[in-house]
C-alpha cells in the first residue's frame, strides 16, 4: 500500500466535476490563514493547485492544525473539488495529514532563489519555487526522448560502453586521471565513447549510438563544463553527407519537442570553414599548412597567439576560427571543409586530400554537432595520431586496441557527436550550460567530507 494513497495530480484538478473526491500530497509554496479559513498553494509534479482549509470542514481542532502548516511542508489533502467565488479551481479539504515538515526557512514562491550559486548548489529549492525551472528540465528530458524515438526508428541500437578507459581517446582533450587499486594502474574518465562505439560497429553492431557522461579536464565557461552529456551514434555504409541529413532530422525534432523560439526548419547554409577564416582574417589555411607558419599569420594579423611549440596545427588553427568566424554564425548552419590536420579520426576528401569529408553544425555562435565520413585505415589512422600530437597536452592518444580493430577490419561509417547539455541551453534559452544540468560542477562542496550538516 502506499505511504499515502494519491488519486489525481495537481493539473488533473481543474477539468473535474464540482464536488469530485481527491486525494492529492505536495509541498505547500503559498499559506495564508484568515482565522476560520486557510488557502494555501499545493504543488506536485504536475503544477500547483489552491487548497482551502475551512473550519466548517475541519471543526476547530483540524483548523488549529491547518494553522500551524508552514511554508515548504509536505502535506496529503482528501477534499472535493470545488470552485472559489473568485472562480478559482480548489481542492477544499476534509482532512489531510502533515507527511513531512520543514526544518528550515523556506522561501515563499514570490521571493524564490535569486543567488546563482544557490540555485546550482541547491537547485532541490530552485525546482521547487520556479515553474520555468522545472520546464526547462522537463524539456530537456523531451528532447533526450526525442532523439530515442528517431534512433529506434532507423534501427540505431543503444549501447553502453566504459567510463573508466586504459587510455584517453576518442577526441582531443585534457583527460582526469584516477588510480584503479584492485588493479593497482591509472585509468582515465572517458573524454569520448568514438573509439568503443566504432569496435561494436566491426563487430557487426552496424548502427549504434550512446548518451554518455563525458569529462574533460578543461575551462568551464558558459557553454563547456568539465562534466558534460554527450550523445554519439555511428552507422556502418553511411558517409558524412548521409549523417548531415540525419542530424538535420535529430535537431529539428530536438527543437519541435522543446517548443524551441529558434528556427530549425528554415533552410541551413552551407559555409566553408576555410573561406570563412580567410573572409574574416584573410589568413589562408589552404596554404598555410604547418603551426610555426600559422602562428606568424597570425601574429601578423595582430591576432594572439598561444605557445607554438605546446599546441598542434589542428589546435591552433582551432582557436583562430573559433575567436573570428564561429560567433558570426548565428542562423543553423553546416560547417564543412575543415583542413585535414583538424580531426584525426576523419576522412579526408578523395578529391582534396587538404579537407576533411566533416561537418559541424553551429547556431548562436554554439557548435552543437561534429560529425564525419570515419577514417577505418589502420596504417593512416596510426601515422596521423602520430603526426597530431607534437607535444600537445590535449592531444588524442594512441590506442593500439583501437588500431588492432581496425586491422580486423572495420566496414566504412560515419558519426556525429551532440553535446546534450548545450542543444538543451539552446533550445530553451538558457545562457549557460549550467542552466540545464540539475547539479553542475561547483568550486566547492555544502560542507567538508564527512562534516554533519549545519545545525537549523
Amino acid at each position: 500500500m502506499a505511504y499515502y494513497d494519491v488519486t489525481h495530480l495537481s493539473g488533473e484538478v481543474p477539468d473535474l466535476e464540482e464536488e469530485t473526491p481527491v486525494r492529492l500530497a505536495g509541498r505547500i509554496v503559498l499559506f495564508r490563514s484568515f482565522g476560520k479559513l486557510a488557502f494555501g498553494h499545493l504543488q506536485d509534479r504536475r503544477g500547483r493547485i489552491q487548497v482551502a482549509f475551512t473550519l466548517d470542514e475541519l471543526g476547530e481542532e483540524g483548523m488549529e492544525r491547518a494553522k500551524a502548516i508552514a511554508l515548504g511542508d509536505i502535506v496529503g489533502v482528501d477534499g472535493a473539488r470545488w470552485t472559489t467565488r473568485k472562480g478559482e479551481p480548489t481542492v477544499r479539504v476534509k482532512s489531510f495529514e502533515i507527511l513531512q515538515r520543514t526544518r528550515t526557512g523556506f522561501p515563499d514562491k514570490w521571493t524564490g532563489v535569486t543567488d546563482v550559486e544557490t540555485r546550482y548548489r541547491r537547485r532541490y529549492l530552485e525546482l521547487a519555487l520556479d515553474e520555468d525551472a522545472r520546464r526547462r528540465f522537463l524539456r530537456r528530458t523531451w528532447i533526450v526522448d526525442s532523439v530515442r524515438e528517431l534512433m529506434a526508428e532507423h534501427d540505431v541500437l543503444e549501447v553502453e560502453t566504459p567510463v573508466l578507459t586504459p587510455q584517453a581517446s576518442g577526441a582531443s582533450a585534457r583527460p582526469f586521471v584516477t588510480h584503479h587499486n584492485a588493479l593497482d594502474v591509472d585509468f582515465f574518465l572517458r573524454i569520448a565513447p568514438e573509439t568503443y562505439l566504432k569496435r561494436l560497429v566491426a563487430g557487426q553492431f552496424d548502427r549504434v549510438y550512446e548518451i554518455a557522461k563525458c569529462f574533460r579536464n578543461e575551462g568551464l565557461d558558459p557553454s563547456h563544463l568539465q562534466e558534460f552529456t554527450m550523445l554519439e551514434w555511428y552507422v556502418a555504409y553511411w558517409d558524412y553527407t548521409d549523417n548531415m541529413r540525419f542530424t538535420q532530422e535529430l535537431l529539428r525534432r530536438a527543437a519541435r519537442a522543446a517548443d524551441s523560439a529558434l528556427d530549425f526548419e528554415r533552410e541551413w547554409p552551407v559555409v566553408d570553414y576555410r573561406t570563412a577564416v580567410r573572409e574574416e582574417t584573410g589568413i589562408d589555411l589552404t596554404a598555410i599548412r604547418d603551426v610555426d607558419a600559422l602562428a606568424a599569420a597570425m601574429r601578423e594579423a595582430g591576432l594572439e597567439v598561444p605557445d607554438a611549440d605546446a599546441v598542434s596545427y589542428a589546435r591552433l588553427a582551432d582557436s583562430l576560427y573559433k575567436r573570428t568566424v564561429r560567433p558570426k554564425l548565428v542562423q543553423p548552419c553546416f560547417l564543412v571543409g575543415h583542413p585535414a590536420e583538424m580531426v584525426p579520426l576523419a576522412q579526408r576528401n578523395a578529391e582534396d586530400p587538404s579537407k576533411l569529408d566533416m561537418f559541424q553544425v553551429v547556431a548562436e555562435g554554439w557548435e552543437l554537432a561534429k560529425g564525419y565520413s570515419e577514417l577505418v585505415d589502420p596504417e593512416e589512422q596510426l601515422a596521423r595520431l602520430r603526426a597530431q600530437s607534437r607535444g600537445d597536452d590535449e592531444a588524442m592518444a594512441i590506442e593500439r586496441d583501437f588500431i588492432e580493430a581496425m586491422e580486423f577490419g572495420m566496414p566504412p561509417m560515419s558519426g556525429v557527436g551532440v553535446g546534450i547539455d548545450r542543444l538543451t541551453a539552446l533550445l530553451t534559452g538558457a545562457t549557460s550550460v549550467r542552466d540545464v544540468v540539475f547539479f553542475p560542477q561547483m568550486r566547492s562542496g555544502s560542507g567538508a567530507p564527512g562534516e554533519d550538516p549545519p545545525d537549523r
